[in-house]
């Protein structure tokens, strides 16, 4: 029996953190073995929320295809390919929107949300408003059986199956309706302030930083605030450091330090420069990776042109499916 497909990708907004590593990165290379894995740059998405300013999608398409390699996806058993690569995406969008009620994009939960949360952009551009729209064209066009989402991003999947629904009821059964995957929940990881890891936080630790830089913002990181002197005992539980340490350092260690926090035999330093060995070693043979394959000049854009040239035979063949159906075909 052939594998199920399952597509989820990557808006190419920033380097990816060590949250995204520990949130999916590792979830990503579980499910290239179980399934016909479908990775794409969202490139087109990346403009929807970042138009004003676009100089950097095309770096942060590389550096996320070297992440995502180093990290262990293999380009011959995932197919990865840049969302742009393929334009039929924009033409399916567009047949999209002549079936899709305005009324179901303004329910969309996530829309109204960012709206009012972010507002350091100007998300009032219709290309935001479509972007539903788009992620439902990313998944049908390469006949998604499966999307991996987390709770929040049900919506956004139910919305694609409604417009699935609606158009082939319109025109026939072409497009697969895709079914939800809940993710593994990764782990949270917390930035150096103590909130959630965001590179819009300045609070991130980058996969495909120095050494040196990692050292530099583990020896900044907040502890527990409890802790203004060494001789204050502290509580491991609410300590990003310990959070962080609990990832990528040995159990035995972890305890130690557990311990010896709670009844301060020991201070915040010399926990922080174990920290700084334990992930600077953790991420050493990733790091190495990448280093070598950005060595190679184009490394990254020959993988993701022969990710696009694995997906063009299917996708030129729904197309012709999709135009015939809609009579908009050049016979």
């Amino acid at each position: 029996m052939p594998k199920k497909r399952i597509l989820t990708g990557y808006r190419p907004t920033g380097l990816l953190t060590l949250g995204h590593w520990f949130g999916n990165l590792l979830n990503m290379c579980e499910l290239q073995e179980e399934f016909e894995a479908y990775y794409f740059v969202a490139d087109w998405h990346a403009l929807t929320s970042d138009w004003q300013d676009t100089h950097s999608i095309r770096r942060y398409t590389e550096e996320m295809v070297l992440d995502w390699i180093a990290a262990g996806i293999d380009p011959e058993k995932a197919t990865i390919y840049r969302q742009s690569d393929v334009p039929e995406v924009a033409e399916l969008t567009l047949y999209l929107t002549m079936v899709t009620p305005m009324t179901w994009l303004e329910r969309v939960p996530s829309y109204k949300e960012q709206r009012e949360q972010i507002t350091e952009k100007d998300l009032s551009n219709a290309g935001f408003f479509l972007y539903p729209l788009l992620q439902a064209a990313d998944i049908a066009i390469v006949k998604g059986d499966i999307v991996p989402v987390g709770e929040d991003q049900l919506p956004h999947l139910e919305l694609t199956r409604e417009v699935v629904r609606r158009f082939n009821g319109q025109y026939g059964d072409l497009l697969v309706e895709p079914a939800a995957k809940i993710a593994r929940e990764g782990a949270r990881v917390p930035g150096t302030d103590g909130r959630k890891m965001s590179k819009s936080y300045g609070n991130a630790i980058y996969l495909s930083e120095s050494e040196d830089e990692t050292s530099a913002k583990v020896m900044s990181m907040m502890t527990d605030p409890a802790r203004k002197l060494k001789t204050d005992p502290g509580d491991p539980d609410i300590c990003p450091l310990h959070q962080i340490h609990k990832l990528v350092g040995d159990e035995d260690v972890i305890a130690e330090f557990d311990s010896c926090c709670r009844d301060a035999s020991c201070g915040c330093v010399a926990h922080k420069k174990k920290l700084i060995e334990d992930l600077n070693g953790y991420l050493r043979d990733f790091r190495e990776r990448r280093a070598e394959m950005a060595s190679r000049p184009d490394y990254a854009w020959e993988v993701l042109e022969n990710g696009a040239a694995r997906v063009r035979p299917a996708i030129d063949e729904l197309m012709g499916q999709v135009r015939r159906a809609m009579h908009v075909d050049a016979g």
